[in-house]
């Protein structure tokens, strides 16, 4: 005979089971519309608290040097993605809720009516325990921003010593916010502002930042912004989108509370510090701005406090440097080559690129006859020889095309007519430029003289 299991159970606890399974899953259709709205009002408490926390990191971002703590970034991107998933399951809510019936206490199809409001209560109870993580004590915490960026440089630097002193000291001096270095192109301005930058790393403490911005020819009020932004620690792609006048109120507000050094590396038209956001050095704020341009006449309109010219090296700081770029090896390979040496040495005329581009390509000559074949190349046509064209016309070009109007660049170029190193007397330009069309004799003499006058200050201010 086969054995029989039998279980027994009450038949009010058996009903009682049933109705709470019914009356759970039930509410689920049911309780649909009333879910919806609850949801929708737990999703609006999220957005208000999204905004908020939003509002405060943008705050402390812009304002303090802060940045986003992590936790608060993984927040934000989990509301987000509860966002994305909310509209797309309130997307179809009018569709679920027109399949209710019977006053909405059941659904046309109420499997479907189930699920659906199964996935309303999970998104409702995700969306409240998001909105309780949100209650955040701190949103930021403090950028580290380095005091000074050392600067790369060549490591042969010789002849701007006596001069990198002179800098320092001036721009150091109390007295002196805005300090401009002028010199034509070529000549070492930008070395020896970043010999200036790198000397900060050295005096740590006198100054809260140093910030270092290329400029360049093309003047771009926006990407100085945003370098300076960058440096400052506050710089976003939210940020990026602002207008240059709110930029320039987000550096200020930083900048003001800080004391700064400012370099501005080649700069040909003036810089106006208010646009770009940057306080005015003075003796009160004890800030410092440094710059280098190819134009004298730039630094009157920076309204600087000092004004230091960068020249040429002289004969012997020339040779010297020659000497260091050639190599000592080189020089002893025969006798005849360090006469030779000082001889291309001098076709350079200081300028310090010239003699570091000349001095590498001939630490590799060691014949006599290539030394001397170098001194005819230039002599007679100095762009034929290896690097002019790229490394050193090409700069002392920029500076010629950025000469205002053909009858000063004609005028210039007329002054190369003369033999070398001859010195040109002004007043006999009068005449020649005159005869030449450059300089209309018209009217009278007087206006004649003054405007020769008038473009040899160009010439001579643009270096």
């Amino acid at each position: 005979m086969g054995s029989c299991l039998s279980v027994s159970m009450p038949c009010d606890q058996a009903v009682n089971q049933v109705s709470q399974c019914l009356s759970v899953n039930g509410s689920y259709i049911y309780n649909l519309s009333k879910n919806l709205e609850a949801l929708h009002k737990e999703m609006e408490v999220l957005k208000a608290k999204r905004d908020d926390v939003q509002a405060r990191v943008s705050r402390e971002e812009f304002t303090r040097r802060r940045k986003m703590l992590a936790q608060v970034q993984v927040w934000l991107k989990n509301v987000l993605d509860i966002e994305d998933e909310f509209k797309d399951l309130v997307s179809t809510s009018t569709a679920e809720v027109q399949r209710l019936c019977c006053c909405g206490l059941c659904s046309k199809n109420v499997e479907m009516s189930y699920r659906y409001g199964k996935r309303v209560i999970r998104m409702w109870k995700r969306v409240k325990s998001t909105s309780s993580q949100g209650d955040f004590d701190l949103v930021t915490e403090e950028v580290h921003v380095t005091e000074v960026e050392e600067m790369p440089i060549q490591p042969t630097i010789v002849g701007h010593e006596a001069l990198l002193e002179r800098v320092w000291n001036r721009l150091m001096d109390d007295g002196v916010g805005v300090l401009g270095l002028y010199g034509m192109g070529g000549v070492g301005k930008t070395t020896l502002l970043a010999q200036i930058n790198n000397m900060f790393t050295k005096a740590r403490g006198s100054f809260d930042i140093v910030i270092w911005v290329v400029v360049s020819k093309n003047l771009d009020i926006l990407r100085i912004q945003e370098d300076i932004a960058k440096k400052l620690g506050f710089w976003n792609e939210e940020w990026e989108q602002n207008d240059e006048y709110r930029r320039a109120i987000d550096i200020h507000n930083v900048l003001k509370r800080r004391k700064f050094v400012l370099f501005l590396d080649d700069i040909w038209a003036k810089v106006n510090l208010s646009t770009v956001g940057v306080p005015y050095p003075d003796v009160v704020n004890g800030c410092k701005v440094a710059f280098t341009t190819r134009s004298r006449g730039v630094c009157g309109r920076m309204e600087v406090d000092e004004l230091i010219e960068v020249s040429c090296l002289g004969p012997d700081k020339s040779w010297e440097l020659f000497q260091k770029k050639v190599g000592e090896s080189t020089l002893k390979i025969h006798t005849d080559i360090p006469d030779l040496a000082r001889q291309v040495s001098g076709k350079c005329s200081g300028l310090p690129l010239a003699l570091n581009v000349i001095g590498e390509t001939m630490s590799c000559k060691s014949t006599v006859q290539e030394w001397r074949h170098a001194i005819d190349v230039l002599t007679l046509s100095a762009a034929d020889f290896s690097g002019m064209k790229d490394e050193i016309l090409s700069v002392l070009k920029y500076s010629y095309d950025s000469l205002n109007g053909e009858v000063v660049k004609s005028c210039f170029l007329y002054c190369s007519l003369f033999p070398e190193d001859y010195l040109i007397d002004k007043e006999r330009l009068v005449d020649y430029w005159i005869c030449e069309g450059f300089i209309d004799e018209s009217q009278s003499r007087e206006r004649a003289i003054n405007q020769v006058y008038e473009i040899l200050g160009t010439l001579v201010r643009a270096c």
